[in-house]
């Protein structure tokens, strides 16, 4: 069966499928980097589904949300008038498109760097760096390449609940990762709809981001595991830097 592009059919079970992954602790980890700075209006590269677009705007941040997926928007903006949230939600690559405003602060959580490709990091990177204010700050993270070696090469990842199946068959070479995605939705009727689609994620060293981050005209203020871990043992690597 012919594999639909990343999150076409995994889109409105992205969140529900992830909901042991700690969102809130995530979302108040990400609130607590931005707090030091005088900042008001961001953007959140990569939104997906809005979970942390959502967040930042309750919270008092003016978001727009950015994502190259329209399934991921449509359910972004449907989740957004759900929790009584007005988000401004925007389809672009931040890879190919430089962005008409600027912000105070631009976010890409939860692997959005893992998706652009090594040739194009430099330039998605100063396109981040051409949305932001002069000492605008930028958070993100990777996932590790102790994750993609260590737990995800020649895996299958399986999550089967009542109303959804996940599968995902990971293979890494070199380095990149591929993963083919089926989904099964149950529909109203009890059947089930089959939905296959393919990511394709790049391992990214701590060198080769912070080399880019420098070429894109930014500082990096801090590189650390997961919610503060040390980053030798985590899974993901974030970080910190400020527009020069």
């Amino acid at each position: 069966m012919e594999k639909r592009k990343a999150y076409s059919g995994l889109a409105p079970w992205f969140e529900y499928l992830n909901d042991d992954c700690g969102y809130e602790k995530w979302s108040q980890y990400l609130i607590a980097k931005l707090k030091p700075f005088s900042l008001s209006v961001g953007v959140d590269i990569g939104c997906g589904g809005g979970y942390f677009t959502r967040v930042l705007q309750k919270n008092g941040y003016q978001t727009t949300g950015l994502d190259v997926s329209p399934q991921m928007l449509d359910f972004a903006q449907k989740e957004g008038v759900k929790a009584g949230v007005r988000c401004e939600y925007v389809l672009a690559d931040i890879t190919k498109t430089k962005l008409p405003r600027r912000f105070d602060f631009a976010t890409a959580i939860n692997d959005l760097v893992n998706y652009i490709p090594k040739e194009r990091l430099i330039s998605a990177f100063k396109n981040v760096s051409g949305a932001l204010k002069k000492g605008g700050v930028f958070v993100f993270d990777v996932s590790s390449e102790r994750k993609f070696r260590q737990k995800i090469a020649d895996t299958v990842s399986v999550d089967d609940r009542e109303d959804v199946t996940y599968l995902a068959f990971n293979r890494v070479e070199g380095d990149v990762a591929t993963l083919d995605v089926t989904v099964f939705s149950r529909r109203q009727d009890g059947a089930f709809d089959r939905s296959d689609e393919r990511h394709v994620q790049y391992i990214y060293r701590e060198e080769e981001i912070l080399g880019a981050l420098e070429k894109a005209g930014f500082e990096t203020l801090c590189v650390e595991g997961f919610l503060g871990e040390e980053k030798e043992t985590s899974d993901r690597i974030c970080f910190l830097a400020k527009r020069r």
